[in-house]
């Protein structure tokens, strides 16, 4: 999933980045809200972390403006602004979730993995669970049936990205878009290899290629 975090103090960026990505997110950073304005508007993200206090432009003032532009991305917002007003404000502006500085950065996980599901209808799950299996997110590993399947870095993201689209006929370059970072692994066969990879895993029609449109995720036959 492609996850926008803007945030001007370095040092927790620093920390966040690396923890995110292990975590299976194709993570951009920014740390002026004027270039926020523009990049989540131009490109393709699952979920945006939006610290409020930006050079360059307010965060409360860009979500206002993401929103009035019907951009409907899911947006987690951080903030050293602790009172009740603050928090008030930052969700009438738009924000889905609101975390305090400071605070623990795998809660910041476990936030944005909840929002994730809430956003795809999955509130009441401890974990995604569609098509016969269950993601284990913490431990990048697959339940179906009795047996634990452990997944690479690669082979969770794109599976979850499939289970969290389930039913969605999903392009190449859609994939890629969402799931890449950089544009050697966007160029490369890598998104069939790791199809591959999970159907070997999983069973050959877990995941439906339709030639010439895309992917479709099917789950595994009961």
């Amino acid at each position: 999933m492609r996850l926008l975090l803007v945030e001007d103090n370095v040092a927790l960026a620093d920390e966040l980045v690396p923890l995110l990505q292990h975590h299976g997110y194709a993570v951009d950073w920014l740390v002026d809200g004027r270039d926020a304005a523009v990049q989540a508007s131009d490109n393709c993200y699952d979920i945006i972390v939006l610290d409020l206090g930006l050079p360059g432009r307010d965060g409360i003032e860009i979500l206002q403006e993401w929103r009035a532009l019907k951009l409907t991305i899911a947006v987690l917002v951080l903030t050293a602004r602790d009172t009740w007003a603050d928090r008030i404000d930052g969700l009438k502006a738009g924000a889905d979730d609101y975390l305090t500085k400071p605070f623990h950065p795998e809660e910041l996980v476990l936030r944005i993995q909840a929002l994730v599901r809430r956003t795809h209808s999955m509130t009441n799950q401890p974990m995604l669970e569609v098509g016969g299996l269950q993601l284990d997110e913490d431990r990048h590993c697959v339940i179906s049936g009795t047996s634990r399947i452990q997944l690479t870095g690669s082979e969770f993201q794109l599976l979850r990205y499939f289970m969290l689209h389930a039913g969605k006929l999903l392009s190449r370059s859609h994939l890629a878009e969402h799931l890449y970072d950089n544009e050697r692994e966007r160029d490369s066969n890598v998104i069939e290899v790791h199809i591959n990879r999970l159907r070997g895993k999983l069973g050959r029609s877990v995941i439906e290629t339709r030639r010439g449109q895309g992917y479709l995720f099917r789950g595994v036959s009961a």
